[in-house]
Protein backbone atom coordinates (compact mmCIF):
# COMPACT_ATOMS: atom_id res chain seq x y z
CA UNK A 1 0.00 0.00 0.00
CA UNK A 2 1.43 3.40 -0.99
CA UNK A 3 1.73 6.46 1.20
CA UNK A 4 -1.44 8.57 1.00
CA UNK A 5 -0.26 11.48 3.15
CA UNK A 6 0.58 14.82 1.53
CA UNK A 7 3.36 15.54 4.03
CA UNK A 8 5.80 13.17 5.68
CA UNK A 9 5.31 12.63 9.39
CA UNK A 10 8.26 12.91 11.74
CA UNK A 11 8.72 10.19 14.35
CA UNK A 12 8.22 11.56 17.84
CA UNK A 13 7.76 10.57 21.46
CA UNK A 14 5.93 13.65 22.66
CA UNK A 15 3.54 13.61 25.58
CA UNK A 16 0.13 14.95 24.63
CA UNK A 17 -3.36 15.44 25.94
CA UNK A 18 -6.60 15.63 24.02
CA UNK A 19 -9.42 17.82 25.26
CA UNK A 20 -13.04 17.48 24.25
CA UNK A 21 -16.54 18.13 25.58
CA UNK A 22 -15.78 21.88 25.80
CA UNK A 23 -12.47 21.10 27.59
CA UNK A 24 -14.33 19.35 30.41
CA UNK A 25 -12.85 15.98 29.43
CA UNK A 26 -9.19 15.15 28.90
CA UNK A 27 -7.23 12.02 28.00
CA UNK A 28 -3.43 11.71 28.01
CA UNK A 29 -1.74 10.28 24.94
CA UNK A 30 1.60 9.81 23.23
CA UNK A 31 2.20 11.62 19.93
CA UNK A 32 4.14 9.05 17.90
CA UNK A 33 4.19 10.70 14.47
CA UNK A 34 3.47 14.32 13.63
CA UNK A 35 3.44 16.58 10.58
CA UNK A 36 1.91 19.96 9.79
CA UNK A 37 -1.13 18.05 8.46
CA UNK A 38 -1.76 15.48 11.21
CA UNK A 39 -0.53 13.05 13.84
CA UNK A 40 -0.74 9.50 15.11
CA UNK A 41 -1.76 9.30 18.77
CA UNK A 42 -1.39 6.30 21.05
CA UNK A 43 -3.45 5.87 24.20
CA UNK A 44 -2.70 3.61 27.18
CA UNK A 45 -6.07 1.90 26.69
CA UNK A 46 -8.66 1.78 23.95
CA UNK A 47 -10.61 4.97 24.58
CA UNK A 48 -13.66 6.52 23.01
CA UNK A 49 -12.39 9.64 21.25
CA UNK A 50 -14.95 12.01 19.67
CA UNK A 51 -14.58 13.20 16.07
CA UNK A 52 -13.27 16.68 16.98
CA UNK A 53 -10.64 17.28 19.68
CA UNK A 54 -8.04 19.79 20.81
CA UNK A 55 -4.55 18.24 20.96
CA UNK A 56 -2.29 19.89 23.55
CA UNK A 57 1.46 19.19 23.33
CA UNK A 58 3.11 20.56 26.51
CA UNK A 59 6.68 20.30 25.13
CA UNK A 60 5.77 22.65 22.29
CA UNK A 61 3.25 24.65 24.36
CA UNK A 62 0.85 24.18 21.48
CA UNK A 63 -2.82 23.36 21.10
CA UNK A 64 -4.11 22.13 17.73
CA UNK A 65 -7.70 21.61 16.61
CA UNK A 66 -7.91 18.14 15.12
CA UNK A 67 -10.40 15.77 13.52
CA UNK A 68 -10.17 11.99 13.83
CA UNK A 69 -9.29 10.43 10.47
CA UNK A 70 -8.91 6.78 11.51
CA UNK A 71 -8.95 4.49 14.59
CA UNK A 72 -7.25 1.18 15.25
CA UNK A 73 -7.21 -0.29 18.78
CA UNK A 74 -5.35 2.12 21.06
CA UNK A 75 -4.18 4.29 18.11
CA UNK A 76 -5.95 7.23 16.52
CA UNK A 77 -4.94 9.22 13.45
CA UNK A 78 -5.91 12.88 13.42
CA UNK A 79 -5.74 15.60 10.79
CA UNK A 80 -5.30 19.26 11.57
CA UNK A 81 -7.57 21.78 9.86
CA UNK A 82 -6.00 23.88 7.11
CA UNK A 83 -7.46 27.05 8.58
CA UNK A 84 -6.47 26.13 12.14
CA UNK A 85 -2.94 27.32 12.85
CA UNK A 86 -0.80 26.55 15.86
CA UNK A 87 -1.77 28.60 18.87
CA UNK A 88 -0.38 28.90 22.37
CA UNK A 89 -2.23 26.70 24.81
CA UNK A 90 -4.54 28.61 27.09
CA UNK A 91 -3.55 28.45 30.73
CA UNK A 92 -6.43 27.04 32.78
CA UNK A 93 -7.75 29.52 35.34
CA UNK A 94 -6.72 27.18 38.16
CA UNK A 95 -3.11 27.42 36.93
CA UNK A 96 -3.36 31.20 36.79
CA UNK A 97 -4.69 31.25 40.34
CA UNK A 98 -1.87 28.97 41.50
CA UNK A 99 0.71 31.17 39.74
CA UNK A 100 -0.70 34.28 41.46
CA UNK A 101 -0.62 32.57 44.87
CA UNK A 102 2.98 31.39 44.37
CA UNK A 103 4.08 34.94 43.43
CA UNK A 104 2.37 36.31 46.55
CA UNK A 105 4.01 33.68 48.77
CA UNK A 106 7.44 34.35 47.24
CA UNK A 107 6.99 38.05 47.96
CA UNK A 108 5.98 37.34 51.56
CA UNK A 109 8.96 34.99 51.97
CA UNK A 110 11.35 37.70 50.73
CA UNK A 111 9.85 40.17 53.22
CA UNK A 112 10.21 37.69 56.08
CA UNK A 113 13.85 37.00 55.18
CA UNK A 114 14.56 40.72 55.15
CA UNK A 115 12.88 41.13 58.56
CA UNK A 116 14.86 38.19 59.97
CA UNK A 117 18.17 39.70 58.79
CA UNK A 118 17.22 43.02 60.41
CA UNK A 119 16.31 41.31 63.70
CA UNK A 120 19.56 39.32 63.70
CA UNK A 121 21.50 42.55 63.13
CA UNK A 122 19.68 44.20 66.03
CA UNK A 123 20.43 41.25 68.36
CA UNK A 124 24.10 40.91 67.36
CA UNK A 125 25.31 44.03 69.32
CA UNK A 126 23.42 42.77 72.41
CA UNK A 127 25.22 39.43 72.16
CA UNK A 128 28.60 41.26 72.28
CA UNK A 129 27.56 43.11 75.48
CA UNK A 130 26.51 39.88 77.22
CA UNK A 131 29.92 38.29 76.58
Amino acid sequence: MGERRRSTRQKSLLRGCIYFNNRRSAVDCLVRDISPAGARLIFSDAVSVPEAVDLYIPHKETTLRARVQWRHGDEVGVVFGKDLALSPAPVPSSDRELERRVEKLESELASLRKMLRRLKAELAPDADEAA
